[in-house]
């Protein structure tokens, strides 16, 4: 019995512990379950907040970051308005062709091994290696470079059948500058060049950047800088869908670009020839104006250079021999340049002892061939007698003006001369002009150090009225100013810009001149001064020159220093080094009665004005009022400094008659 019951207790025990353990067991599943869902709902959770987050707060901007992530934009490169004279003759144009570039960031071998391994599918020379590695210094290294330019289609064949190759490397269609007229005319168009470091700075800083994206080339000097904004255009966009892989899969949208506007010159290009034919291989500068709007008709600088050598960037070579070149042919002289205007600035002085009532036209003074002033003897040449105003300019008295200079004072000199833009600058429509010298007490003061050098003495003021002393004029402001008193007294601020064309219809559209000021001169004060500029050239310092034009025309002479001589000494060129020899100078206008045309020449040791700058003045003059061109023997003579008059000249185009003969000369080497 016990032992039976015993037993039965024992079992019953572990029935209830068994029991016991299962109901612990599920309790504790229960609790692991219980845990399991409210980890998964926390996790469901954290989802479908995330998806919210993605599909409903950061919808917009992470649209956005796909379509970037699939789609290519790439910057269309406007076309370059075009650039020509006002006849229409081009200047600057374009041109299409393809390029080899280098993305230095993205090559993954040496870029020298990968020049070379190009050099054994297509041409590669130093030059092109030269000019990549300068524009590798001066630019980033993921920007694309080019290697080689201008490639041929077989070369283009050639490479794209090798170019998987070559990581970094693509073939590229590029517009490209030229300039046809070369030489000519070179420092006023300017040219382009590849932006560098300074330029990419300033674009970045300006509204402008966007516009500028993919441009690698902005106008450097003359109208291409000036007129930048115009001729540059606007950028394009293409949007293109692209694989995860990078390969493009189909068009999206495109913004074509628009070409810039094409600009019409004030410039005759004919006449600019003709003038730096002239001149042959002298240094010099000559500007020539329509006195009745202002417009610029020629503007010489010589020597010049070809502006086609900056276009792809030039070499160090041909840079050394630009820039360290004794006669300075990047300078342009005709407005950075200035000069003593010598006695070219006698009618000026005239007009002011005729403003300032200093003088009337008939006043006298006796010319002995010297004047002494304050101890201090100032001599002419020559002894011409009894000198009125009229006679001062036909004959050249230094005595009249050496006594005017003295009334006047060196600061009223400076008061009337200002608003003639006589040293200071002008206001050209191209960059870079340079104001030169319109001295006063204040002025020197400015300019120079010590005491004893800041004073002005009176002696200084003599050799003002003349043109010489401190007077520095360019040859823009003498063109500029002698246009004024042709004009009246009516100032035009000298221009270049004509016209514009509408990038889509191609409608020319005139440009409004800058607005005239008129000076105020008194008609009979300018009448009497211009009467005698015409003097000049029929009975006075270049009658000779002058003789038998088929107009009446005025000028006036000059001579200009330099060089210093001492006041014992006498000027003999001959014993002179050529560099230090006097420059010839001369101003004209014409034809008198209603003048199209003033110009200012400056040839640099040449001389006497009569010798060298007005006949070259002569010609032009000839050209523009009667179209006489003159032949091969006459510029000969003129270039010689024996000009004179015209030995024989006739009617035509200066342009075409030159790409005549160039044409004969063509057909009889290709016959030969």
């Amino acid at each position: 019995m016990n032992t039976r019951n015993g037993t039965r207790k024992n079992g019953g025990n572990g029935v209830d512990s068994q029991v016991r353990n299962l109901r612990i067991e599920l309790s504790r599943f229960q609790l692991r379950l219980v845990a399991a869902a409210l980890l998964v709902l926390c996790a469901l959770a954290l989802v479908g907040w995330r998806l919210y987050a993605l599909q409903v707060l950061r919808h917009d901007a992470l649209t956005e970051r796909a379509d970037t992530n699939r789609t290519a934009v790439t910057p269309i490169v406007p076309e370059r308005g075009e650039i020509y004279d006002r006849n229409g003759v081009l200047l600057a144009s374009n041109y299409k062709a393809y390029t080899l570039e280098i993305t230095p960031a993205q090559v993954q071998r040496p870029l020298d091994e990968v020049i070379d391994a190009i050099a054994n599918i297509v041409p590669v020379t130093r030059l092109d290696r030269r000019r990549f590695a300068r524009l590798r210094a001066n630019s980033r290294s993921f920007e694309s470079l080019p290697l080689l330019t201008r490639l041929s289609d077989a070369d283009v064949a050639r490479l794209a059948s090798q170019i998987y190759h070559f990581k970094g490397i693509e073939i590229r269609a590029r517009w490209f500058r030229s300039y046809p007229q070369g030489r000519t005319a070179a420092h006023v168009i300017g040219h382009i060049g590849r932006i560098n470091a300074q330029e990419k700075d300033a674009i970045e800083a300006s509204d402008e950047v966007a516009n500028y994206r993919g441009t690698q080339y902005i106008g450097k000097l003359g109208v291409e800088k000036s007129y930048e904004t115009l001729l540059h255009g606007t950028t394009g966009v293409d949007h293109t869908e692209i694989s995860a892989s990078g390969r493009a899969v189909r068009p999206l949208v495109t913004r074509p670009a628009v070409p810039g506007e094409s600009i019409r010159l004030s410039l005759d290009i004919g006449l600019q020839r003709l003038a730096e034919e002239l001149f042959g291989d002298h240094r010099g500068a000559l500007v020539a104006i329509d006195p009745s709007t202002g417009e610029v008709l020629a503007m010489v600088s010589q020597p010049s250079y070809d502006p086609n050598l900056f276009v792809e960037g030039i070499d160090q070579p041909t840079w050394d021999a630009l820039n360290n070149s004794l006669d300075y042919p990047l300078l342009n002289r005709a407005l950075r340049s200035a000069y003593p205007p010598g006695s070219t600035y006698k009618p000026f002085m005239a007009l002011a002892a005729l403003e300032t009532g200093v003088r009337q036209a008939d006043t006298a003074i006796m010319d002995g061939g010297s004047w002494t002033y304050k101890g201090h003897t100032f001599r002419a040449l020559h002894a011409l007698g009894r000198v009125d105003l009229y006679k001062s300019i036909v004959k050249s008295s230094n005595v009249y003006y050496y006594q005017l200079a003295a009334d006047l004072g060196v600061d009223r000199i400076h008061d009337f001369m200002a608003p003639l833009r006589l040293g200071q600058i002008t206001g050209i429509d191209i960059p870079g002009e340079k104001p030169g010298v319109l001295p006063s007490k204040a002025w020197k003061a400015q300019t120079y150090k010590t005491r004893e050098q800041q004073t002005w003495y009176p002696g200084e003021t003599i050799s003002l009225g003349i043109g010489q002393g401190y007077n520095n004029f360019t040859m823009l402001q003498l063109a500029s100013a002698t246009a004024t008193l042709a004009a009246g007294g009516m100032h035009r601020p000298p221009h270049l810009i004509q016209a514009r064309s509408d990038p889509q219809t191609g409608k020319l559209v005139p440009v409004p001149p800058p607005d005239a000021d008129d000076l105020g001169y008194a008609p009979e004060h300018v009448a009497a001064v211009l009467q005698g500029m015409v003097g000049v050239t029929q009975e006075g310092t270049s009658r000779f020159v002058f003789a038998g034009a088929p107009y009446i025309s005025g000028g006036k002479t000059g001579t200009a220093q330099a060089i210093s001589i001492g006041k014992d000494s006498r000027y003999n060129a001959a014993e002179l080094a050529e560099r230090q020899r006097d420059h010839s100078v001369y101003i004209g206008f014409a034809p008198a009665e209603a003048p199209r045309i003033a110009v200012a020449a400056l040839v640099e040791n040449a001389g006497f004005g009569a010798a060298y700058a007005a006949p070259v003045v002569r010609r032009v003059m000839d050209y523009w009022l009667a179209g006489l061109v003159p032949t091969d023997e006459d510029i000969t003579k003129v270039v010689a400094g024996k000009g004179g008059a015209p030995v024989d000249s006739y009617p035509g185009s200066f342009m075409t008659t030159r790409q005549r003969k160039l044409a004969e000369v063509a057909q009889l080497s290709a016959a030969h």
